[in-house]
């Protein structure tokens, strides 16, 4: 008998345990993929936290302290700031897959797709941040990526243009400029698994545009105004440059867009 794929994902999704999160998020994958799972609709429930677990402490974005990266605790800091978002982009994933329960197959397979990504992200920051003798929990962390989830639960296209193409697509404009850093202070270890995360948000931001401009497609609505109106009307705060051109054009956007992403931004 086969399993619902809905419920099946809102037990990953609502997990505490961080290390049975990442072994089910794989798990979702391949048993979607091969036919194990399957499409019954459920009642879609609200989520206003994610299944986390009890460390790190959430703060504040302003309250979160930023530290150099010519020490230790300054290198573990940034790495732990990295993982909190990778943590957070498997429950993401999750929730895409879980809240928008009307959409074609390939949707689902897309984001299971990242959800594992998401988890292997995550295994390799925390394996490296053990190895300069810290872990994920030991610094404080904010939780703005699980609230734009929140914010966007209502609708599959606001969601898929306010989170993957907004909040995670600034890993593609940041990442480059981090591990120059981390490789002037010596962290060669650290900058290359960037690389591997870097590689695959081009992916995952690519999975946000598709779905994005397939239902602007299917309202019949031109998607470059549309981001531009969600843009003006549903960000709180204001959308910053400098933008990595060729990874976004890469990712899905289009010359048009950033333009209008420049003019946004300078505004």
């Amino acid at each position: 008998m086969q399993t619902s794929l809905y419920e099946a994902i809102w037990r990953t999704l609502t997990d505490n345990e961080v290390n049975r999160k990442l072994k089910d998020a794989y798990k979702l994958h391949y048993a979607y993929r091969d036919g194990l799972l399957h499409r019954e609709a459920t009642e879609v429930r609200s989520l206003p936290d994610a299944g986390r677990p009890a460390k790190p402490a959430l703060v504040l974005p302003r309250d979160v302290p930023r530290r150099r990266l010519d020490t230790n605790e300054g290198v573990c800091a940034m790495l732990h700031a990295i993982a909190h978002i990778e943590f957070n982009a498997i429950n993401l994933a999750l929730d895409a897959a879980y809240r928008f329960q009307n959409m074609p197959d390939a949707y689902y397979h897309d984001w299971l797709l990242v959800a594992k990504e998401e988890a292997y992200h995550f295994s390799l920051i925390v394996e490296r941040l053990e190895a300069l003798g810290s872990y994920y929990g030991a610094f404080p962390a904010h939780d703005g990526l699980w609230q734009a989830c929140v914010d966007t639960e209502y609708d599959v296209m606001v969601r898929m243009a306010l989170v993957p193409r907004v909040m995670e697509a600034r890993g593609l404009d940041v990442t480059p400029g981090i591990q120059r850093k981390l490789r002037q202070h010596g962290e060669t270890r650290s900058a290359d698994l960037l690389d591997v995360i870097y590689r695959d948000e081009h992916g995952h931001v690519a999975i946000g545009s598709k779905w994005f401009k397939y239902c602007c497609a299917e309202r019949g609505l031109d998607y470059r105004e549309t981001f531009a109106d969600l843009l003006s009307n549903y960000l709180k705060t204001r959308i910053r440059g400098p933008f990595n051109l060729e990874a976004r054009l890469q990712a899905g956007f289009d010359d048009l867009e950033m333009a209008m992403l420049e003019e946004i931004s300078q505004s």
